[in-house]
């Protein structure tokens, strides 16, 4: 080609490639055996350009190369580069991934759990570790050059989500941000936001998956396709394919009712045993039926989620029952090595406790479960041999798809409904999205597969819905927090603080949002002085005269409304006192005349589903008519009092539902009731007539000079469509005034309830302020008031980490039956004394208007782990202290690690000359042991 080129071509072609090697990408590039994608080099480009970069791509199109190229440029600089995650799980990963890459000594990780080589220049952390070095100002910062936020689609996590915000807007303007996204719909919004607070930021935006995904739904023995091509004007376009809508027609029409079942039986017989044969077909497969399909279907490795940790395990003990081997005798041999190796240091006690025999059974097998209940180093076992292909099917929870390298062929989703901690809810097209980006890896599979089962009343459309969406919006979940507003104080002061938190994504987008309100107010603005000009009157103020023609109206309305609700309470009052056998006249309605009563229908009150209080209906009284009809009747059928004309009775023989005795009855009625003429009711005089204020608007409104205007009717008709109009619009400017300024207005609040308790006086952070300012976590202000009052003084180590465990510890699930064991003695009265602080709180926050439902507050503390924590933290040995505490070995290594971390802060923000700090230290001695003290690291 090079020949067809002239000179002055073939040497600028030389000097581009010069150019080109001559970057800091071009021996990058060389470090890996593929080529990189266009969105990878532009992001590589724009970082080595000196911008920001955000980068919103599929689940394993491998955007994390964007930031092993900040790595990179870091060390070529001289500078420091943190690469924050989302989860520990997921900074292990990365850390083994880098040490590989640079070696042990260029990396270093923390991780609140682990503390590796932190002065790298090059550390992997969570992202709460570096907001917190951020308020304490670490001296790590010193020459940070690059920040990698992996996974920062997760600043829409309600619980943490606002940790990113408060990072990304703290970071020094020096610092260069790489932000890694899954494809979110509204990367530009973000991308705008980012340019705002960070600077010169490029948004690179990927929908190309490099491994196409294919959809299934599985139905007993057969896997449908979910979307079939059809040839169309412009191309093919995909369709639901219609044998999964014959399919879903056939399951509905299912006989499920007593009056269907019969309707069954009575159909010709060869209908029946056509509809036998195809109900034959659909069935939801079993787990073990699922993986065995896959497996002859060459669709294995698999990742089948299910939204329950016990379902996992048991999908496991399943797959082992049916007989499931998907390992030869080599890979067996090879699956002991590894989990033997890994396991060494635990020991044999604690193995047996941790179900390890069990586990490593399924392991051998190809078979395994993958959910946060798990210890660790289990999970991290499970990783590694998926990634090796010695383990084949993993069953797994939904955070498996968030981040961690375990990429499959084929993903499995048994239902599309799951528990968000509130409900059972349908997952989203987001959720859907990056459950399935696991499907395909990439430079092994040709292409990847999602795989959903059939289940009862499925729509394979709303499937289609999910499959096809690509909706998936940004959404801050940031608020402000009391160690945030005295950290933000103790910076920047007040005014400054408020105009920082004005700049998070949560204020950009409620912002955004009012733009167009605010337009619609212009407009509406113009209008109302297109209005006010054609209402203009050369007698006189005709805006105040429309003022007082509304006020009359709207006074006569009012009482309209008190004589129609007067007249509705001596109705029901005058249905209260009839009786059975009292002759009637039904005034109005379908029923009207004579009737008998038959049951008052005295209301015993009823509970409103919907508003959770009772309600009276009023008294709904049973009647035969005279044309021999019983019906109940109701208060609208009595707009007037009622009153009996006569009596009757009503034989003991008498029964509603028998014709004859309605006939004889009704006649009886009618005999000896039909002369009787009910008394005329006389319509009350109108309240309007004495009342007042509507007299002496009457007065004002003749007396008006426009009253006697020749055009007075159409100026009215004006001034009604600008009176419509303005109050429109002042609808229009409470819902901005609602949505601006809403984090600063918030702030303002709590530095309120601050200043009250004496952490702050002004723009000065106060000494028990500076204590506040080093814990965190979601009881911040809890445990610095127990500091404060000297609530944990003179407690054991164990009886501390029982009191600790309450500022972290939250049930799965809340369950009130039960009170909590808790240790005796001086850890108990800490911790009643705990829970008396809070409810102080409680009721200053609702003082000072800070709503828990919003996410800003203190919860209340959780006591059920306290029992655990003192007896592990007692030297007690694992197994009593799981079987005691009923919770999975994952969990309780999890709430310990919470537990040593806020211990931590106790000791560092203890009074001095106390006996916490101390004690703090010597619980977390006591609790750092055994399984929880084993290194996820190395």
């Amino acid at each position: 080609m090079t020949e067809d080129m002239s000179p002055a071509e073939r040497y600028a072609a030389a000097k581009l490639r010069a150019a080109e090697q001559a970057t800091a990408l071009a021996p990058f590039r060389e470090m890996y055996d593929f080529a990189l994608d266009p969105f990878q080099i532009d992001a590589c480009r724009a970082l080595e350009a000196g911008k920001g970069v955000l980068v919103a791509a599929p689940t394993g199109s491998g955007k994390t190369i964007v930031g092993e190229f900040a790595v990179h440029l870091a060390l070529q600089q001289g500078r420091k580069c943190f690469y924050t995650t989302p989860i520990k799980a997921l900074s292990n990963q990365k850390y083994q991934d880098l040490v590989r890459r640079y070696g042990a000594d260029k990396v270093g990780l923390l991780t609140g759990d682990n503390s590796v080589n932190s002065e790298a220049p090059v550390v992997v952390m969570t992202t709460e570790v570096l907001r917190n070095m951020l308020y304490a100002g670490s001296r790590s910062l010193i020459g940070l050059g690059y920040v990698v936020m992996d996974e920062v689609h997760y600043l829409s996590d309600r619980f943490r989500g606002a940790v990113w915000e408060e990072v990304i807007i703290h970071l020094p303007e020096s610092v260069t941000l790489v932000s890694l996204s899954a494809t979110v719909s509204n990367a530009e919004e973000f991308g705008d936001w980012l340019d705002t607070v960070r600077g010169d930021t490029e948004v690179i935006v990927s929908e190309h998956r490099p491994v196409p995904l294919w959809q299934h739904v599985l139905a007993g023995r057969r896997m449908y396709d979910l979307f079939e091509e059809r040839e169309g004007q412009g191309g093919g376009r995909r369709e639901v394919n219609p044998d999964l809508e014959r399919l879903a027609r056939i399951e509905n029409s299912r006989p499920t009712s007593g009056k269907d079942k019969r309707r069954g039986r009575n159909m010709r017989e060869a209908d029946r045993e056509r509809e036998r044969r195809q109900r034959s077909r659909i069935w939801t497969p079993s787990r073990a039926e699922v993986i065995d399909r896959l497996d002859n279907e060459g669709l294995l490795p698999a990742i089948t989620f299910i939204f329950s940790r016990a379902g996992c395990q048991a999908a496991v003990q399943q797959c082992l029952y049916a007989g499931l081997r998907l390992n030869d005798q080599e890979g067996r041999e090879k699956v002991r090595r590894i989990v033997e190796a890994r396991t060494a240091g635990i020991p044999d006690d604690d193995l047996h406790v941790l179900g390890y025999f069990e586990w490593l059974e399924g392991l051998e097998r190809g078979i395994a479960a993958h959910h946060a209940g798990m210890l660790p180093t289990f999970k991290e076992v499970v990783e590694e041999l998926f990634v090796q292909g010695l383990v084949k099917a993993v069953f797994a929870t939904e955070t498996l798809a968030l981040g961690i390298n375990m990429p499959a062929r084929s993903v499995v989703l048994e239902k599309l409904v799951k528990w968000n901690g509130e409900q059972h809810a349908d997952i989203t097209p987001g959720e859907y999205t990056q459950l399935t980006g696991r499907a395909g890896r990439r430079g092994i599979d040709v292409e990847g597969h999602a795989v959903v089962l059939w289940q009862r009343g499925m729509n394979p459309g709303a499937l289609a819905g999910l499959a096809g969406t690509r909706t998936y919006p940004l959404r801050s979940s940031f608020k402000p927090s009391y160690n945030m507003a005295v950290n933000l104080v103790s910076q920047f002061g007040r005014h400054r603080s408020r105009e920082l938190l004005e700049m998070s994504f949560a204020q950009f987008q409620a912002d955004k949002s009012v733009v167009g309100i605010s337009r619609e107010v212009q407009k509406n603005e113009a209008g109302l002085e297109g209005y006010r000009a054609s209402m203009t009157c050369h007698l006189g103020d005709f805006e105040e005269y429309s003022a007082l023609r509304r006020k009359l109206k709207d006074r006569e309305t009012e009482l309209a409304k008190q004589g129609a609700a007067q007249r509705r309470v001596a109705a029901a009052a005058a249905l209260e006192k009839l009786r059975p056998g009292d002759v009637i006249h039904v005034p109005t309605g379908k029923y009207a005349g004579l009737a008998l009563v038959l049951d008052p229908g005295m209301p015993s009150g009823r509970t409103d589903r919907h508003r959770g209080y009772e309600v009276q209906d009023g008294p709904r009284p049973l009647v035969l008519t005279a044309e021999r009809q019983v019906k109940r009747l109701a208060s609208m059928d009595f707009p007037v009092p009622v009153e009996a004309l006569d009596r009757m009775r009503i034989p003991k023989s008498f029964n509603a539902r028998s014709p004859q005795s309605r006939r004889d009855l009704a006649s009886a009625l009618r005999t000896k009731a039909g002369h009787l003429v009910p008394s005329r009711h006389r319509k009350p005089r109108s309240e309007a007539i004495d009342d007042k204020e509507i007299a002496r608007l009457r007065k004002d409104i003749r007396a008006h000079p426009c009253h006697g205007c020749d055009e007075r009717e159409d100026h009215a008709r004006w001034a009604e469509r600008y009176h419509r109009l303005l109050r429109d619009t002042r609808q229009l400017e409470r819902r901005i005034e609602g949505r601006t300024n809403t984090i600063a207005r918030t702030f303002d609040r709590i530095c309120a309830l601050l200043t009250e308790l004496d952490y702050l006086e002004g723009d000065t952070v106060t000494d028990e302020g500076r204590r506040l300012a080093r814990l965190y976590g979601e009881l911040d202000l809890l445990a610095s008031e127990c500091l404060r009052e000297g609530v944990w003084e003179g407690l054991g180590p164990a009886e501390l980490a029982a009191c600790a465990s309450a500022l972290v510890f939250e049930a799965r699930q809340a369950d009130d039956a039960t009170a909590p064991k808790l240790p005796a003695g001086r850890a108990r009265d800490a911790l009643g004394e705990m829970v008396r602080i809070w409810g102080r709180l409680d009721a200053l926050e609702e003082d000072h208007k800070i709503n828990q439902a919003e996410g800003v507050g203190q919860r209340e503390p959780d006591l059920g782990f306290a029992w655990a924590a003192y007896r592990w933290a007692s030297g007690f040995g694992l197994d009593e202290v799981l079987v005691e505490a009923d919770m999975p070995a994952g969990d309780f290594v999890r709430w310990c690690k919470q537990l040593i971390d806020v211990l931590g802060q106790i000791a560092a923000a203890a009074p001095p000359g106390g006996t916490v700090a101390r004690t703090a230290r010597k619980a977390v001695e006591g609790v750092l042991r055994g399984v929880v003290a084993y290194s996820s690291v190395g």
